[in-house]
């Protein structure tokens, strides 16, 4: 008796990947609305616990020293292992039951906030140990985000992809900035036992969430196993085959190191530094992140309908410019976190509108079985920025000043205008569009490449995938 699985809204034989159309579940089908709520509440408990954690951590640190380059090594450590262990990860992501992978990064996160916890309570926290936290929820991170990406095609049907990209990225801008970052805040002030305990509570209800998720999600087509240099090339190759995709990776790459900058800066500069704000008031600063977020999830559709998938994408671009420029531009002391948060919160809007474009593009038209080793080549080569920038962004503050390390990267995004007015054009938007809005997307030739990929699923015009 063969076990059948959901695969892109259907059931597949465990000995065939034909698609019944018979047995294709409907969009109200209680399996998976069933999915769709649990990873909605995945996602905010996930996120909330990491919230928590990215205030926890760098605030700890703060007691520790005063440097803005050592504070901002937590944040380079957070985000390392996207450069380090992003490829490999992807190849076991296409390999494994991703359910799976989520879970044990749940519990792996769980650990790393009771080690903490107990060295807090012990008096033995140190820089060593904060880093290696840090490092160790990057590596988590890794996992779970690269899972949870390629589980959505599995666990919703087609259909209903678009609204469960959009529920999905509003949770994560609710918990993550709008609820994770004061809840953080208010945590720190009253003490990082409080706030770490919380932290691994929250980590044990995500694990409990994804255990009731229906459905088989281990990697679809069981293939000869290769060597994981030969399948992290099929993923890199398939990124490289579309000029668009490879521009939109280098517009996410720019981006996403001055978000990471602004994420390595600002702790050292709000609670340590000019603004002179308290735990709980910084928390509340990172709030407005959030609150563009749930703004933005409103407005991505109707900004589509109103001026095209492409300028609304582009408002992420103008945002993070805003973002990391108004720290750069106003004068440094308490008065200025009222326009930085207004910064942050037009980032929060533009970031949203970008990110579900992209996870629907992504999600309809890279096949199943390649989607953790694509969005593995396409983060390493943009998240891979973020230690780096954020260790620029450090190094620039410590020897230089904070407003000439907010200016640079504000520089550095304003010079993306033009690649994207050139490269990003409205027929290869109209192209994707098209591609999506099919019942299946069409093989084309970027699959050329030998055995880069399998030719039964093309990106016609792809976006990079930019969380």
């Amino acid at each position: 008796m063969t076990r059948a699985r959901y695969t892109f809204g259907g059931t597949v034989s465990g000995n065939s990947s034909t698609v019944s159309a018979e047995s294709v579940p409907t969009a109200a089908s209680p399996p998976e609305h069933r999915n769709e709520w649990l990873l909605v509440a995945f996602t905010g408990t996930t996120n909330t616990a990491d919230a928590i954690a990215r205030v926890a951590l760098p605030l700890l640190a703060v007691t520790v020293t005063r440097s803005p380059a050592l504070i901002a090594a937590v944040a380079v450590l957070m985000s390392l292992p996207w450069l380090v262990t992003a490829l490999h990860i992807g190849v076991y992501v296409d390999r494994m039951n991703r359910r799976n992978l989520m879970v044990g990064a749940e519990l792996t996160r769980l650990a790393c906030a009771g080690l903490l916890l107990l060295a807090v309570g012990a008096h033995f926290v140190s820089l060593p140990l904060i880093y290696l936290v840090a490092a160790a929820l990057g590596v988590a991170e890794v996992v779970a985000q690269l899972s949870a990406v390629t589980i959505v095609p599995t666990a919703v049907p087609k259909s209903r992809w678009q609204v469960v990209s959009a529920r999905l990225t509003a949770a994560e801008y609710v918990s993550f900035s709008f609820v994770g970052a004061p809840i953080g805040g208010l945590l720190v002030s009253v003490g990082f036992v409080l706030a770490l305990g919380v932290t691994g509570l929250i980590y044990v209800a995500g694990a409990v969430v994804l255990a009731m998720l229906v459905g088989d999600f281990a990697a679809a087509g069981a293939k000869e196993r290769r060597p994981a240099s030969v399948e992290i090339r099929e993923g890199l190759r398939f990124l490289w085959g579309h000029p668009l995709l490879r521009t939109m990776a280098f517009l996410i790459t720019v981006m996403a190191g001055c978000w990471a900058a602004w994420y390595a800066l600002i702790p050292a500069y709000a609670v340590g530094g000019p603004l002179g704000l308290t735990p709980r008031q910084y928390g509340f600063l990172l709030t407005s992140l959030g609150a563009g977020g749930v703004l933005g999830t409103a407005l991505v559709g109707p900004v589509n309908r109103l001026v095209g998938r492409r300028w609304c994408m582009f408002v992420d671009i103008a945002a993070t410019v805003a973002m990391v420029g108004v720290p750069a531009l106003l004068p440094s002391r308490p008065t200025s976190a009222w326009a930085i948060g207004a910064a942050a919160f037009v980032a929060g809007v533009g970031g949203t509108m970008w990110t579900v474009n992209s996870r629907v593009i992504t999600q309809s038209l890279v096949p199943n079985e390649l989607l953790g080793r694509f969005s593995a080549a396409s983060r390493v080569i943009s998240w891979g920025m973020l230690p780096l920038a954020a260790a620029v962004g450090g190094v620039l503050a410590q020897v230089a000043s904070f407003r000439v390390a907010f200016g640079f990267f504000a520089v550095l995004c304003l010079a993306l205008v033009y690649p994207f007015l050139r490269f990003v054009s409205a027929d290869a938007v109209a192209a994707a569009d098209s591609a999506l809005a099919a019942d299946a997307p069409v093989a084309g030739d970027a699959v050329a490449a030998g055995d880069a990929v399998a030719a039964d699923v093309v990106v016609a015009a792809p976006y990079a995938d930019s969380e």
